[in-house]
């Protein structure tokens, strides 16, 4: 690969890493449905499956309040043929009553995508957030919530203020998903190396 070639991979997965953030927090669902492979995945705290289950989840969250946002910083765009393994810095802010309490919920992470060229186009197989730490603050001064440290325990530390609050309005929250160590981000970063060396068919 040539390198004006690979900067214009580097490039178009960038933007798409950018459109997903302004286009699924914007709810402009058709153009991020061009985001994706036909078999594209999405894990989250609180929903994973396909993307059109994650779509139709966020509207359904949004018809209820539900305010799930997106903030991007920079990204480490690793490119091998016609697949791509791209890590972007982000942060995840929610908003909600947290017993009782109106508060933001402010998770700082990295998204973690893979990535495939079908027909000259990148394309979204598989988006795995990883969520490296989280803070809860609400949102009047003087108000606190009083949270219950049980459950609270129950959840990663990477986003256990976010699983908290989810939680709290509703949500069934998987609690086994990547942080900053251990065996969850170990077990991604093999499924990464594997994609780009196209050891496996899928993510």
């Amino acid at each position: 690969m040539d390198l004006n070639s690979a900067l214009v991979d580097r490039l178009m997965i960038r933007e798409l890493v950018e459109n997903w953030a302004v286009w699924r927090d914007a709810g402009d669902w058709d153009r991020f449905r061009s985001l994706w492979s036909d078999d594209g995945t999405m894990m989250a705290t609180w929903k994973q499956g396909t993307f059109e289950d994650f779509i139709q989840a966020s509207i359904e969250g949004w018809n209820k309040g539900v305010r799930i946002l997106h903030f991007l910083g920079g990204s480490s765009v690793e490119v091998a043929g016609k697949r791509s393994i791209a890590q972007t810095k982000m942060t995840i802010t929610q908003r909600a009553k947290v017993d009782g309490v109106v508060c933001d919920v402010i998770c700082t992470g990295r998204f973690y995508d893979f990535l495939e060229k079908q027909e000259e186009r990148w394309k979204l197989v598989l988006r795995q957030p990883i969520y490296e730490m989280d803070r809860l603050n609400p949102v009047m001064p003087g108000e606190f919530p009083t949270l219950d440290p049980e459950l609270l325990g129950r959840f990663p530390a990477g986003y256990r203020h976010l699983a908290y609050l989810q939680s709290r309005i509703g949500y069934s929250v998987k609690t086994d998903m990547p942080g900053l160590d251990g065996p969850e981000i170990e077990a991604l970063y093999e499924r990464g190396r594997k994609w780009l060396s196209a050891e496996e068919s899928h993510p």
